[in-house]
Formats: structure tokens, sequence, C-alpha cells
């Protein structure tokens, strides 16, 4: 190798180990940074003008970077419920636009509520898929039913009551036409609440009949209840028998409030139990139908958080002690994901490297698990990158005592030719 090879070498290996350097300096100045994969350097030596088995090659060393964007960093908890995080394989979908707009992917979870109600990070918009209230999808898990997530798209809710379930005990010791009576709270479709007055008359032995008037809020006639009286016929042993008709329906309609009319299922127990209703002597002076009912409607409800589950729901809780699903967070992966374009902001775009996007549901086919309260830390080491550093350091020292002494032998030259 000539002198001027061995200077040329010198100043690819200056250049390489600046260039080292750099990437040392960005991962450490993100070794803070939410979701943030670092870069390594990657060195290729260079060949020109010989042979290397002769020892007359010259050349020097290439650099470039290496992404880890699939190295795992760990997760933390967050006090904020609406940062996520992915635990294994793959990335959320954002939008850089409410509507519309371009596909990035990420690992930062680092989302939160703007001013609109979207689940905003750094400019890009969080993409879900709309659900019912049970989290299934609504319009198919593909790319075009994504919507930028937003949390005030149901920000008040009402459940109409659709099942109520009855636990009592009709005295078996009562007389035949004895009558008795308890309430019930029934909520229409706009969320209003109701009581029902539910009528028990023994009509033989181990017979009754149970009627429903018509719903009243605050001493008002609101509805008209259509359901005729039930038969209900108890076994020998005081369980239930059945039921007629079976299922026991209770309808309301020509709401006052303009509602949409109600059908209630009524579920008086298992036949052969005496799980809901029974039949027993009580022996009481005076007798009594205590009544316990649970039903699944709620009155109206405002918004007042919301937490994400590892499923990937994003759930909407109410002042009414109601949740609701309202959008399923995908997740998005790669056949090459350390082919993917890296942006500001912990943002990523598809390339022809890093193929196109599949999107999957948490924690299923291969995709990381969403998890809601957590963040991703960085995967800087900073013991690694100090080490890093001091080998950058040592080989630049190293080539520019190359060059120092290549001078020294070239100022050598020209003297003895002087």
């Amino acid at each position: 190798m000539s002198l001027s090879g061995a200077i040329s070498a010198a100043v690819t290996a200056l250049s390489a180990q600046s260039s080292a350097l750099s990437l040392v300096s960005n991962n450490l100045a993100n070794a803070s940074t939410t979701a943030y994969k670092t870069t390594s350097a990657s060195f290729a030596s260079l060949l020109s003008g010989g042979s290397a088995v002769s020892g007359v090659a010259s050349g020097g060393v290439a650099i470039s970077g290496v992404s880890n964007v699939t190295e795992q960093g760990l997760l933390t908890s967050s006090s904020v419920s609406t940062n996520v995080a992915i635990y294994g394989n793959g990335f959320f979908v954002t939008n850089d636009a409410a509507e519309g707009g371009a596909a990035y992917y990420t690992r930062n979870g680092e989302f939160s509520v703007d001013a609109d109600g979207y689940l905003v990070n750094n400019g890009y918009f969080l993409q879900g898929w709309p659900t019912d209230a049970d989290g299934t999808v609504v319009g198919g898990t593909t790319a075009s039913n994504l919507e930028s997530i937003d949390v005030d798209s149901i920000s008040t809710i009402a459940s109409p009551t659709t099942e109520t379930s009855f636990v009592a005990n009709l005295p078996a010791d009562a007389t035949v036409g004895g009558t008795f009576t308890s309430s019930i709270e029934v909520f229409d479709s706009l969320g209003t609440a109701a009581n029902v007055t539910v009528t028990w008359t023994k009509t033989a032995d181990n017979s009754w009949t149970a009627s429903f008037s018509n719903p009243v809020s605050n001493g008002a006639t609101i509805g008209t209840t259509s359901a005729g009286a039930i038969a209900i016929a108890f076994n020998d042993d005081g369980t239930l028998a059945s039921t007629s008709p079976s299922p026991a329906t209770l309808a309301i309609s020509g709401w006052t409030t303009g509602a949409a009319a109600s059908s209630i299922a009524l579920d008086f127990g298992t036949a052969g139990t005496a799980t809901g209703l029974s039949q027993y002597a009580t022996g009481d002076e005076t007798l009594t139908v205590d009544l316990e009912s649970t039903q699944d409607g709620t009155a109206m409800g405002s918004l007042i958080s919301i937490s994400i589950d590892e499923d990937g729901n994003v759930n909407a809780n109410y002042d009414n002690d109601t949740e609701r699903a309202i959008f399923k967070i995908p997740v998005a992966t790669f056949t090459n994901s350390d082919g993917l374009t890296s942006l500001s902001y912990g943002m990523y775009a598809a390339s022809t490297e890093s193929g196109s996007s599949t999107l999957r549901l948490s924690g299923q086919n291969g995709a990381g698990t969403v998890y809601g309260s957590q963040i991703e830390l960085s995967t800087t080491d900073t013991s690694t990158e100090f080490a890093n550093m001091m080998a950058a350091q040592q080989a630049y020292s190293g080539a520019a005592q190359v060059m120092s002494a290549a001078n020294s032998m070239f100022e050598t030259l020209i003297s003895a030719v002087r």
C-alpha cells in the first residue's frame, strides 16, 4: 500500500468514525424518548488497486447505519389512560389528518385527547375500527374501515331495559285469590326511568299469575304495557315448573318521551330450581312478596374517562357506571419492519423494503399485544453507547496518527529529493 493509499484509508476511517460517533450521539440524545429504537454502526472494508492477499491493496472503510426497529423496549406504567404500548411485533397506525391523510406507523404510544376529542400524538391521529358495545368491529377489519379515534363520538349514553330478572318467594300459604304487589324499574331507549307495578295473584294451588301495569314516571303514565297476565306454575317441592308464555316478555309501546317501543325479556328463573321464583310457606301473619329484580338498562350518562384493554378496545366510561367499547386499535405488521423509513417523532413510513402493512387484532396471528396506560421505553443502553463512543474515539485517534505518520514520511521523502 502506498503512502497516498494509507492517507486515503485514514481519511475514510476518520469519516466513518465521525459517523459512528454521530450515531452514538443520536442514540444517547434519545435515551429518554418513548419507543425510540437505536441505530447501530455497520462497518465494511473497501479495497482498490491490488490484492488484499499480496498486502499491496489500498482502500479503507465504509459505514452504514443499521436500524433496530424490531428491538423490544421495556414497558412502564403511565398515569395517562390514553397512553398505549405494544409488547411484541407490530405498530400503531396513524394518519397525518383527522380525515383522510397518509398512513404512518409508530411504536410511540403517547396519545392524548385533543380539543376535538381525537387521540393525537404530535399531530398524528391514532386509527381504529369502530365497534359495537361488545367490542365487535362494525364494518370489517380492513384498512378502508379505519377511522381516527374520536372519544367524543359517544359523549353520552343511555341503554333501554331489554331483560329483567326476578328473585322472589310467592307464599304457598296464601289463599287463592290473594293479591300482592311489587315494583320494578325499567328504562326507555332515551334513558328515562319508569316504575312498573307487578301484581302477583294466586289462582290455585301451585299456580299464580303476574300482570304488569303501565309505566309511571313522576306520577304520570308515560307508556302502554301490552303484555297479558303471565301464568306461573310451581312444582310440589316449591321450585319453578313453568311459565306461559315461555319465554315471558313485557312489551311497552307509546312512550310519551318519544322513545322506541320496548321488548323486555322476563327471567323468572330456571325450571326445576328456586334460583328465581319459588313458592314456599312463610308462616308469617302478614304475607308479602319481597321482590329483588335486576335489569340491564341505564339512565343517561356522560363520558368521564377513557381506558384501553389488552384486546385493543378503547372503552368509554360514563358517570352512570356504564362502560362500553367504542373503537378497537389494530396492530400493523410488516414482512421486514427494519426496512421501514424512519421519520421524526418516532413515526415510520412503509417502503419497498418493508412491504405493505397487514392489520391484525391485538395479540393474534403473530401481532403484539396492546397495553393501555403503558408506554414503551427507549432501547438505548447508555453503557453500550459509552463503550461504542470510546471505540470510535480510539479508532479516530488512530486514523489521525496514521495521517500524521504518513505526513512525516512524505516530508522525509521530499527532504531526500532536495
